[in-house]
């Protein structure tokens, strides 16, 4: 079990199971995807869930902590839950959308990481560059994921080894309880890359490639930019800025084509680095580079991306409003001529 000195050192980790105490077991459900040494504890990795749980309905995954340093990302993707959980008192219209659409959350993925305050997990692992995907391209050195020490940052693991249990346990969540609906959006929370905040979609493997669902995420971009032209975000395929192997969310959207249905796996990345240059002296701590310190900046940035999560809800929901094959197959070539294309 967590021992409380853990969890004072966690307040991520509290959160999440003060939310798991609380009196929404009508809506919420939640299960313990496994259990990581730290010391001598060891710390849950949490998945929850609103709505309905048949594998025909489809279903929006929000995920955070994958990396330990990015601690703003477990923290978007809670505040984001807990209005959630909010408006059940009182959202009539959101209590009617649970019936026909499935809420997924996994804030925690990394929690020995977020306590040491690495962005690898117990193990000097990092789990996005673990899973047994490599790019036929030349990747960035070392940050494209590498198999020197897990002393250096961007490890991979030891070639031909099983995945960490992190990385694992979130590979049997997405196939078991994602992949089976029909159409399913993930939106991984990240910090730490750019001034701006980015939207990136797989392959991170290949800049030649293009994701079979090119047309789907393409249209689905296009929706977002008309619907809220006064938004910020730059959305794009990961490979418009580095190649890495290892990526997990390649081998999860490898996996989906197997389904047949459509997966749209999404990254966001926040830009942090405008954090960093409004106030250069939070370099001095080990997160400084990847999450807000100041109040202020932090609530800014909770409240910045619920018209993007919101979003992301209610497309999910209405996807047979305004998807549909000739519309897609269109914005196929369009997606070619701007990312593909020389």
């Amino acid at each position: 079990m967590t021992q409380p000195s853990i969890q004072n050192k966690l307040s991520e980790l509290q959160k999440i199971e003060a939310i798991i105490q609380r009196d929404h077991k009508q809506f919420l459900s939640y299960q313990i995807l496994c259990h990581v040494p730290h010391a001598n504890d060891l710390l849950p990795v949490y998945a929850l869930s609103m709505g309905n749980q048949n594998v025909d309905i489809p279903s929006i995954t929000f995920i955070g902590g994958i990396h330990g340093l990015e601690r703003i990302g477990t923290q978007v993707v809670l505040a984001f839950m807990e209005t959630l959980l909010e408006r059940l008192h009182w959202d009539l219209s959101f209590i009617d959308m649970l019936q026909r659409v499935r809420i997924n959350f996994l804030p925690l993925i990394n929690p020995v990481g977020m306590i040491n305050h690495t962005r690898s997990n117990g193990n000097g692992i990092d789990l996005m560059r673990n899973a047994p995907v490599d790019s036929d391209e030349k990747t960035v050195w070392l940050a494209g994921g590498h198999r020197i020490s897990a002393a250096l940052p961007w490890y991979r693991g030891k070639e031909n080894e099983t995945m960490q249990k992190e990385a694992q346990v979130l590979n049997d969540f997405i196939r078991q309880h994602v992949l089976p609906s029909p159409f399913s959006v993930v939106l991984d929370c990240h910090s730490g890359f750019g001034y701006h905040n980015q939207i990136w979609f797989p392959y991170a493997k290949s800049r030649k490639e293009p994701i079979k669902h090119l047309g789907e995420v393409y249209f689905l971009r296009k929706l977002f930019m008309q619907t809220y032209p006064y938004q910020n975000y730059r959305f794009e395929p990961q490979s418009q800025h580095y190649l890495t192997h290892g990526d997990l969310w390649d081998h999860l959207y490898q996996q989906s084509l197997a389904y047949g249905n459509i997966f749209l796996p999404l990254t966001l990345e926040m830009g942090s680095w405008r954090w960093v240059r409004k106030n250069p002296l939070q370099l001095r701590k080990s997160t400084g580079l990847f999450h807000p310190t100041k109040p202020h900046r932090i609530n800014r940035v909770l409240r910045g991306h619920l018209v993007l999560m919101e979003y992301l809800m209610q497309v999910t929901l209405s996807y047979k409003n305004w998807l549909d094959e000739s519309q897609t197959q269109r914005m196929e070539k369009e997606a070619l001529t701007l990312w593909y294309h020389d």
